[in-house]
């Protein structure tokens, strides 16, 4: 019961920041709930593509998602994930651990200085060629099956920087983007061996929840509230796994 009022809190945030969570939740389950690391990346992956399939619909409806680009992207990304995921059964537990810890401190550091002075960023009437596609999807959805998080902080920064979204389309697609990535990231974790059934309820029974309520928070609080969420999520994640490895 513990893990499933956890992952409700937590999908609260995740929903509002638009992010699939996958990062925090193994930090969670690693330093909390002494799960072991390639498990709870099988296990956060799995619960990722639910509580962003939930999260991505409630986006949709509030208007915060570009559905063809973010089709796009995201099925790119999925080969990515699946290639990711087949060197996580190579790496030593303690290494993996660092990847995941240091991949989440980049995109909390790279999402601040991104949006430190414009939180409105984006000329949609640039047109992305289809090479930027092809970078964003495949070299994020690598990103996502290596460290087994969603890697929203870089999809965000992605979709901002090299696609031209303005920050709330960009908050909304990610967790459309993010969708074909985890299915085929789950994929992969699956045949490696690396999914919990037990756990893989409890987490999930708690963040779908939560992040279905926290999407409708998007329109309602300020950006800045928003973009501080954005920032801190995957730090707060990555000291939390650092601990971990002291």
């Amino acid at each position: 019961m513990s893990i499933m009022i956890t992952m409700l809190f937590l999908g609260l945030i995740l929903g509002f920041i638009g992010a699939g969570g996958s990062g925090f939740i193994i930090a969670l389950l690693v330093t909390i709930f002494n799960v072991p690391i390639h498990t709870a990346l099988g296990t956060a992956v799995a619960v990722m593509a639910l509580s962003v399939l939930s999260g991505s619909w409630s986006h949709f409806r509030e208007g915060n998602v570009k559905v063809k680009q973010g089709l796009i992207v995201g099925c790119l990304g999925g080969i990515g994930a699946y290639f990711g995921t087949q060197l996580t059964k190579f790496m030593d537990p303690h290494l993996l651990l660092f990847f995941t810890a240091g991949a989440l401190t980049l995109s909390g550091l790279l999402l601040w200085a991104r949006t430190r002075l414009h939180l409105e960023a984006g000329d949609e009437a640039a047109q992305p060629k289809s090479l930027t596609y092809l970078a964003v999807g495949v070299g994020n959805g690598f990103i996502s099956g290596v460290c087994g998080i969603g890697a929203a902080p870089f999809i965000q920064l992605s979709l901002i920087k090299w696609l031209h979204f303005p920050l709330r389309m960009a908050v909304g697609t990610t967790m459309l983007v993010i969708l074909p990535i985890a299915l085929s990231a789950s994929f992969g974790f699956v045949q490696n061996g690396y999914l919990e059934g037990e756990l893989f309820l409890k987490v999930a029974a708690g963040t779908i929840v939560g992040t279905y309520l926290g999407a409708k928070l998007t329109r309602i609080l300020p950006r800045a509230v928003l973009r501080f969420g954005m920032v801190m999520t995957p730090v707060t994640s990555a000291i939390l796994l650092f601990i971990n490895l002291l």
